[in-house]
């Protein structure tokens, strides 16, 4: 009986027609023997009896080879038997032993075997004399022996197809999956770039309306102002980052470059933040596009970085580079004694040593005569 849960790959129709061609050889040759004979025997009553039956019996085994894989053993068994009184049906038995082999079922393969292998020598009282039973017994289990061998190199062919495309889609799945994980990094790592600067900024703009008692009411409006129009902003920037987790169809928001460093340098100004710049970047037009967004970023949360661990303080950042040269990044500030970490202390330096790793460059940081110093190298190819 079939079992269904035994993979039988589906054969291709050149391999098909092989096993067919090789089946139909025997009544090919009985077919072309006929027509040979047709001048002698013009009428089917002038041929011999034992030829037209033993051609009927092989078109029945050359039939029930269609069933071979969903009844294998039965189809093997049949045909053996056929064997018997017909020797065009030696062929189609052949190809449904083989069959039979590649299953590996060693209970029912060798039963199968016994049976075909007796009917092989006792076909020898049909279509020869008595002496060459022993010559039809060694050359049919010899025969028997290879097409065995056939069979179980055919099934293991098989497995190791199955196991490489088992292997392939495994692949395939961790390669999605590390896709996947990169994709969900460097997402991550956009939202709390942009965020963390947006709402340092909300954090220190409010800062100076709960502790400044002599602003004005013109300066208190314009630092709400400032606290409106970073909320907004920011609540933009996480829309742009949650539309690319929900894979919506939106166009995708124009990426900061160095010539956002000017406006960022503002915004952080009139938040309250004091910075220092040195821009002695040459050529920056000539600057690749994913090399500046990684700049932008850098210099982004380097500031982030400093509002959280370093309130009030001058930030000094410096920025050199030409094509064929590294372009470095290092931004300062002093560190207040006892200042304690904010919430995600040390979280901002992990993502900047990736962001300096992804665009291929290396990023440092160490506090060098009382100064926290934060220092990063991109490759810039000319």
């Amino acid at each position: 009986m079939h079992d269904p849960t035994e993979y039988q790959p589906p054969l291709d129709r050149l391999g098909t027609a092989l096993r067919y061609l090789f089946a139909a050889l025997p009544l090919l040759f009985y077919g072309i023997l006929l027509v040979s004979m047709g001048d002698r025997a013009p009428s089917a009553q002038d041929l011999p009896r034992s030829m037209l039956l033993d051609m009927g019996l092989g078109a029945i085994a050359l039939v029930l080879m269609r069933w071979r894989r969903r009844w294998p053993w039965q189809v093997a068994l049949a045909t053996a038997l056929l064997t018997v009184i017909s020797f065009t049906a030696t062929a189609p038995a052949c190809v449904a032993y083989v069959s039979l082999c590649t299953h590996r079922r060693w209970r029912q393969l060798v039963p199968v075997a016994v049976v075909f292998w007796l009917c092989l020598v006792a076909s020898t009282r049909w279509q020869g004399p008595g002496q060459l039973t022993v010559f039809y017994g060694v050359v049919g289990a010899l025969a028997l022996g290879g097409l065995t061998v056939l069979g179980l190199h055919l099934r293991g062919r098989r497995d190791l197809a199955a196991s490489r495309r088992a292997a392939e889609r495994a692949a395939q799945l961790q390669r999605v999956e590390q896709a996947q994980l990169a994709e969900r990094l460097t997402i991550a790592q956009e939202m709390h770039d942009v965020l963390a600067h947006r709402i340092s900024l909300l954090s220190m703009l409010a800062g100076g309306l709960a502790y400044r008692k002599d602003l004005t009411a013109e300066q208190t409006r314009e630092v709400a102002l400032a606290i409106q129009e970073n909320a907004h902003q920011s609540l933009n920037e996480l829309r742009a980052v949650l539309g690319t987790l929900r894979r919506e169809s939106v166009v995708e928001a124009p990426q900061p470059t160095l010539a956002h460093l000017d406006t960022l340098f503002d915004e952080v100004r009139a938040a309250g933040q004091q910075v220092e710049v040195d821009d002695a970047i040459h050529d920056r037009d000539l600057l690749p596009a994913q090399t500046a967004r990684h700049t932008y970023r850098i210099v982004q949360e380097a500031l982030t970085n400093a509002r959280k661990h370093a309130p009030g303080s001058r930030v000094t950042a410096e920025l050199r580079g030409r094509p064929g040269d590294d372009l470095r990044i290092t931004v300062s500030n002093p560190v207040p004694p006892g200042t304690p970490a904010g919430p995600g202390g040390k979280l901002g330096l992990v993502g900047l040593a990736e962001r300096a790793r992804m665009a291929g460059g290396t990023m440092s940081h160490a506090v060098r005569n009382g100064r926290f110093v934060l220092d990063a190298r991109l490759p810039w190819k000319a």
